[in-house]
């Protein structure tokens, strides 16, 4: 057998057929069909913001339409000391990307429950807290026209650069956060900030990921496939982190 036959099966069964079943799955899951009729309220997963207390949140939720298949679509979350709201940061594919408090912190998106990627609450998070300002603030594609959906820089793509400016919030997107790998020009090569895994990463459209935080990934096309030695579990595309146990 061929090198390129084996390679075109590799890729049909580590990528496509994933992508397809899960495409399949929801194609037919109920759900709305244009976003004004979407919900986008609070799901309440957040605790009530108390005035003491500084916290970093992460959150993703599937996003809308048939993109839903295959990515979920991720924002940041702040709350500061002394305050007693939250601030939520994500970007958008219309007018100026970057939007402050354009929905609930922990709103639906396009009807589908959002969860927590990874958190900061404490002493810990009020450190953190000029560094996420920071890497907000200095984020490359915050102009009109910054946003592209694929393979970037989008919605994921932004939460996953402030995330590596701030290696000591410990956090990564989901496998199935499609966007998260985008890198400018040739790509990136080496270390991550965090000095946790190693990388090599064609500009977004292929790659691979191995070290103690990611495990091991290959990445094609926006869409990641590995394994997870964090959570014990197996990286599949589309869907997402399929426990083992």
């Amino acid at each position: 057998m061929s090198i390129a036959l084996r390679l075109s099966g590799f890729v049909f069964l580590i990528f496509i057929l994933p992508a397809l079943a899960t495409l399949g799955w929801w194609t037919f899951a109920d759900r709305p069909q244009t976003w004004r009729i979407a919900n986008w309220s609070s799901a309440g997963l957040l605790p009530p913001p108390q005035a003491e207390n500084a916290a970093i949140y992460v959150l993703a939720a599937r996003t809308g339409g048939l993109k839903g298949a295959l990515s979920v679509h991720s924002w940041i979350v702040l709350k500061r000391p002394g305050e007693t709201s939250y601030e939520r940061y994500d970007k958008v594919g219309w007018g100026s990307p970057i939007r402050r408090n354009h929905r609930d912190a922990d709103g639906y998106w396009y009807s589908n429950p959002p969860y927590v990627v990874h958190a900061v609450e404490g002493d810990a998070a009020e450190r953190l807290l000029p560094q996420f300002d920071a890497a907000i603030a200095a984020y490359p594609y915050a102009q009109q026209g910054g946003y592209r959906i694929w393979p970037g820089p989008n919605s994921n793509s932004f939460v996953a650069n402030v995330i590596e400016a701030v290696p000591d919030f410990g956090g990564r997107l989901p496998p199935n956060a499609v966007g998260r790998d985008y890198a400018a020009g040739l790509g990136a090569f080496g270390m991550t900030p965090d000095g946790r895994d190693f990388r090599i990463n064609l500009a977004g459209y292929a790659g691979i990921t191995i070290g103690a935080s990611s495990g091991l990934e290959f990445h094609l096309l926006g869409l990641v496939a590995g394994i997870d030695i964090k959570r014990l579990g197996i990286k599949v595309p589309g869907y997402g982190t399929m426990a083992i146990f």
